[in-house]
């Protein structure tokens, strides 16, 4: 599986079997960024693809020193 950063869409999105896993994201004023939603399609489910969103996400941000919010309560589980 391949992840792609897609900024213009401010988003990380993981395409499996013709279907797209999406993290998505949204920049705040100042150095900031909240990670807002994240989906993952029903047949693909239990396979650890939000998981792998979200940690290449929150490195991403981590690398370029963003202050790091998540209103989505998955993405939150990964913050505490």
């Amino acid at each position: 599986m391949r992840i792609v950063h897609q900024p213009e869409l401010t988003r990380f999105v993981a395409e499996v079997g013709g279907q797209q896993a999406l993290l998505e994201y949204r920049l705040l004023s100042g150095q900031g960024i909240d990670f807002s939603y994240t989906f993952v399609p029903p047949l693909l489910r239990g396979q650890g693809i939000a998981e792998k969103l979200v940690r290449t996400g929150l490195a991403w941000a981590r690398d370029q020193s963003f202050d790091i919010q998540a209103s989505c309560w998955y993405v939150q589980r990964f913050l505490r």
